[in-house]
């Protein structure tokens, strides 16, 4: 059994890091403004999108702990390494989304149920702004790195970074509601970003499932399948198994050989294939071939 595998990326991770302490440095200052002005203005709309700015902020932790983590190397106890931690913190995002839903939707419904006025719309609208403003930015920032390091984590983030941009948005009409005499439609459009808060969470907690499970991209096999029946060794490719581990792609390739075949060939050819199946999926970290002698 031959496996060939390139060398663990710290590059890649320590980009991560830069990408995740920028991420937590503007939603931080983003949120505390918004704060500020939630507090001073009564705004049950601009509470729920501070509560989430917040919780996104937070979510930078277990990401750059994450990070930090899988650039440590195997060990005789952790053979695989640390990537894993990166998927567990997504376990963690999506707790920390769902409790942002909570604290706005449980201030939202009691606002809409006791009463409240606006105060300061302008600086209403202005809060919500920047939170767009923000919330783009960072995530621009999260898709372009996750992207060129292959972190499915700091992508989901970065798409729910653009999706907390759009509810910010949503916050204009509940100032515009309170500038136009109708309070209540402040609080109605801070459960409405309840609600999106809570797809956010169906759809991250959904992404971290399929990751923790070890599910892979769609075509991910059948790039595999075709790298290694190109190979003139292989005669039958048998088995093909694929899975994340952090940002790096690990697969294990079971193929029938001629019976002749020496252990140098199988070598040679470990090596090649692990060569063009990179140039099919540029993540891929590891190859472990696993010959079958072919027997009539």
């Amino acid at each position: 059994m031959r496996h060939h595998h390139a060398p663990v990326d710290h590059g890649a991770s320590a980009e991560g890091i830069r990408a995740v302490k920028l991420s937590l440095a503007v939603l931080a200052l983003t949120a505390a403004f918004q704060l500020a002005v939630a507090l001073l203005s009564g705004s049950a709309a601009l509470l729920a999108d501070t509560a989430h700015n917040f919780g996104d902020a937070l979510t930078a932790l277990p990401l750059w702990l994450a990070f930090a983590l899988s650039r440590r190397a195997a060990s005789r106890s952790y053979t695989y390494g640390y990537g894993r931690a990166e998927d567990l913190a997504g376990a963690a995002i999506v707790g920390v989304i769902l409790l942002s839903a909570a604290v706005s939707g449980y201030e939202s419904a009691t606002k809409l149920l006791e009463g409240s006025g606006v105060r300061g719309t302008g600086w209403v609208a202005l809060a919500a702004v920047t939170g767009f403003a923000g919330n783009e930015l960072v995530a621009r920032l999260r898709i372009s790195t996750g992207r060129r390091i292959g972190s499915a984590a700091l992508i989901a983030d970065g798409q729910h970074a653009r999706t907390d941009g759009l509810t910010s948005l949503a916050v204009l009409a509940g100032a515009a509601g309170a500038w136009l005499g109708y309070p209540a439609v402040d609080p109605v459009v801070g459960l409405g970003i309840t609600a999106v808060i809570l797809l956010i969470v169906r759809d991250s907690a959904r992404t971290v499932w399929r990751r923790l499970m070890d599910a892979v991209e769609p075509g991910t096999v059948e790039a595999l399948e075709e790298v290694a029946s190109g190979m003139p060794e292989i005669l039958q490719v048998e088995e093909v198994r694929a899975r994340w581990i952090g940002h790096s792609l690990h697969a294990e390739v079971r193929a029938r050989v001629p019976p002749e075949l020496s252990a140098e060939r199988i070598g040679e050819l470990s090596e090649r294939l692990a060569t063009a199946a990179r140039k099919r999926l540029p993540r891929l970290e590891r190859v472990l071939l696993e010959p079958v002698p072919h027997t009539v």
